[in-house]
């Protein structure tokens, strides 16, 4: 016998209805388990209804046939022919009489799969108070009681795979986890469960895994999903695909059209608004009363929130499987993909947090389009549903989720439309910048190399798009340190810039913001500062003063402020920048760990510890849960906090911190970078700090070399590992260990 799992509370909740109600329903989709739950009430309260059980199957035969001859088979009743002289009057004369005859007691009368409740409403409307009426069905019955029974919860579902293969207990076990994803495959299912639970309880040599392969290859047409001969004791008659087929035959052309346009969105809920655009003007207007009165009437469709429906994972299978014989089918993918290729191009490079919200309901149906329905998009839209869905993730930081997304439009876009197109330079350009965001230089480079050549040989060299890859480029010189190079590729993208597009436009905003940022490193103070305010007078004139691109402004200018030890004039500005990006991108953004970071710097900088410790640690938390720990901004966290920690007086706890940071860039960013220098120079400041003299002095002349050699001699960090070196040497002879 199979357990009966995950349905107490419903058996419970059915109980309490059937007291307050006369007649209740229990409805639901096919093979959510109506038929099980009636049963299983109807043996758990057998002692309550002393007058008997009814059950009677509402679909094979005329209800007051069957109840004329149940009372004369259960119930010695006999009903004479002669109780009216209306002849269409005469069978529901002869129900009345066994109603009034029937045996003493309470009487529960069972009417399973009601598809018409009109049928056999005639027969119930006489019934004594003592009966009792429960129905199944797939329908929602108007006004009588409902209990509407949806699919397992996850737990109850693997209970009830385990039940199935109780003599064999060990094989849920060794594969849990798959046994769970099974669950999930099967959309938690009761009879997809038990058609698939008992066939491995007869296929005992095959695995777990080998069944959901199977289930994923097959899909509804694995034999594991219909009925064996061998059965019988199964409550439901049907397979999977054959419960499925009786909705399919109550529907009309449209509803079945609806419902293979809902299948070919993704398994997830789906924002009706999404719907609606998939359709033309004509076929728009009896869209709601197809959706309200047959999918959801029907339980083919679920209401998951306002304006949110979804499909059940197998019934999503089954109409994609009607879908093939649609004649309407390419046209409705098609529509489709032109619908979620709009909502990709939408989504910004640096997304808000409300954007983000609003944009996620829609991120699995880009996602479906992206892997199965790429065949679909044109070309010149090839490469948008990789792009917004990469978008999606890279603005939030997660750069590990945007990769593949980026990886795989760059392949497709080369195997559809070959090397030598625009939307491979795009691809090519898009991909670099992430693995740069990674801190993956070595990768982005040559990139960036083949997207600048190409878009050159597209375009010539008098295109926004050379002016684009120029300033990406450079910007990944500036990460490594390679000053010199970045410089005339950013001026070169600047002068593009004015010429092509103007002087006011957001690229030349952006140009020069990156070109101050470079001028700032190199500690050129006065060319930075005013580059920094006009790229922030511009980005407040096009885009207002709560776009994340202004706060990225005030953060930049009260950086460089905070160089020039103009403590007063940059606090306010990165307490603006931060109180911005937490109100517009969302406590967890990478962008909110850089301006903590940055205003803990400030803090420091003034000797206000207490202050900026728990930035601190709050950046390096941020950054190690969205980036890893191989990062080079994380390296930049752990530095910070270091020095703090020296500057405290803290040294054992700051000395495995500044050395995991050392490590970091020196593996991340080469052994030259010019953050390498600043890491060896804290770390050999906290050996001065110690005594440990001769440490600091080989340490001191690392660093130096490396910002002699890569930021030049009149660089402020030059300045300071001069100075630090030639102060260490004044009390060395004194003080050698």
């Amino acid at each position: 016998m199979v357990e009966f799992v995950g349905r107490e509370e419903e058996l419970q909740k059915l109980h309490q209805l059937l007291q307050d109600n006369k007649q209740v329903a229990i409805a639901g989709m096919g093979g959510v388990g109506k038929t099980e739950l009636a049963l299983q009430y109807a043996k758990a309260h057998r002692e309550t209804y002393k007058g008997g059980i009814c059950w009677l199957l509402a679909k094979t035969e005329d209800v007051g046939i069957q109840v004329v001859q149940f009372a004369r088979t259960q119930l010695d009743l006999n009903p004479p022919e002669n109780l009216t002289e209306d002849f269409q009057k005469k069978l529901l004369a002869q129900v009345e009489y066994c109603w009034r005859h029937w045996c003493e007691g309470d009487v529960l009368l069972v009417l399973d799969d009601v598809s018409d409740y009109e049928q056999v409403k005639p027969y119930l409307q006489s019934l004594p108070y003592r009966f009792k009426v429960l129905m199944t069905t797939r329908q929602k019955l108007g006004r009588i009681a409902q209990l509407s029974l949806d699919v397992l919860q996850p737990e109850a579902a693997l209970e009830l795979l385990r039940s199935l293969l109780k003599e064999t207990p060990e094989r849920i076990e060794r594969e849990l986890a798959i046994a769970n994803q099974l669950c999930e495959w099967l959309g938690y299912l009761p009879l997809g469960l038990e058609l698939v639970g008992r066939y491995l309880a007869r296929k005992q040599d095959l695995s777990l895994t080998e069944m959901l392969q199977r289930l994923e290859n097959k899909r509804l047409d694995e034999r594991s999903l219909s009925k064996s001969k061998s059965e019988a004791d199964m409550t439901a008659q049907r397979g999977v695909l054959a419960a499925f087929e009786l909705s399919w035959q109550e529907l009309k052309d449209d509803d079945k059209q609806l419902g293979c346009l809902l299948s070919l969105f993704a398994a997830a809920p789906i924002p009706w608004n999404l719907v609606e655009q998939c359709l033309p003007e004509e076929d728009k207007e009896n869209l709601e009363e197809i959706r309200d009165d047959s999918l959801l009437n029907l339980h083919l469709l679920q209401r998951k929130g306002e304006g949110v429906y979804q499909l059940h994972p197998l019934l999503r299978q089954f109409f994609q499987y009607k879908c093939r014989c649609l004649e309407k089918a390419e046209e409705l993918k098609r529509s489709l993909c032109r619908v979620m290729v709009a909502v990709a191009k939408k989504i910004p490079d640096l997304p808000t947090l409300k954007q983000i919200n609003d944009i996620n309901p829609d991120i699995p149906h880009i996602a479906e389009v992206a892997k199965n329905l790429i065949e679909y998009v044109s070309d010149e839209d090839l490469i948008w549903a990789f792009i917004g869905n990469a978008r999606f993730y890279s603005g939030q930081g997660l750069y590990d989720q945007a990769a593949p997304w980026f990886e795989q439009c760059l392949k497709i876009a080369q195997k559809r439309l070959g090397d030598e197109h625009p939307n491979v330079a795009t691809s090519l350009n898009n991909l670099a910048n992430l693995y740069r965001y990674q801190g993956r230089y070595s990768k982005a480079e040559p990139l960036l190399q083949q997207s600048l050549a190409l878009w050159q040989r597209l375009l010539g060299f008098n295109h926004p798009s050379i002016g684009a890859s120029l300033n990406n480029l450079a910007n990944l010189y500036r990460s490594q340190g390679r000053y010199s190079e970045a410089e005339p590729l950013y001026l070169q993208a600047l002068e593009l810039y004015h010429r092509l597009l103007g002087a006011e436009h957001l690229s030349v905003a952006t140009t020069l913001n990156n070109l101050a940022g470079l001028y700032e490193s190199q500690g050129r103070y006065s060319e930075a500062e005013p580059l920094f305010q006009l790229a922030l007078a511009l980005r407040l004139y096009q885009l207002g003063e709560e776009h994340p691109s202004v706060a990225l402004s005030l953060n930049n200018l009260a950086n460089l402020y905070r160089c020039q030890e103009r403590y007063s004039e940059a606090e306010p500005l990165l307490q603006q920048a931060l109180a911005l990006r937490r109100y517009q991108l969302g406590e967890k953004h990478l962008d909110v760990a850089t301006s903590l970071n940055n205003l803990a710097g400030l803090y420091e900088s003034q000797g206000r510890y207490s202050e900026a410790e728990p930035l601190f640690q709050q950046a390096l938390t941020l950054r190690r849960y969205q980036l890893g720990e191989e990062h080079p901004d994380v390296a930049q966290s752990l530095n910070n906090l270091a020095n703090l920690y020296r500057s405290k007086g803290r040294y054992n706890e700051a000395k495995p911190m500044l050395q995991q940071a050392l490590e970091l860039r020196q593996h991340l960013l080469g052994a030259e970078h010019p953050d390498v220098a600043i890491s060896l120079n804290n770390l050999a400041e906290l050996y001065r700090s110690q005594g440990k003299y001769s440490k600091a002095e080989l340490l001191f002349q690392q660093a130096l070399k490396i910002c002699e050699q890569r930021l030049g001699l009149n660089h402020p960090n030059t300045a300071i590992c001069r100075e630090n070196l030639a102060n260490l040497r004044d009390r060395l002879p004194q003080n050698q260990e």
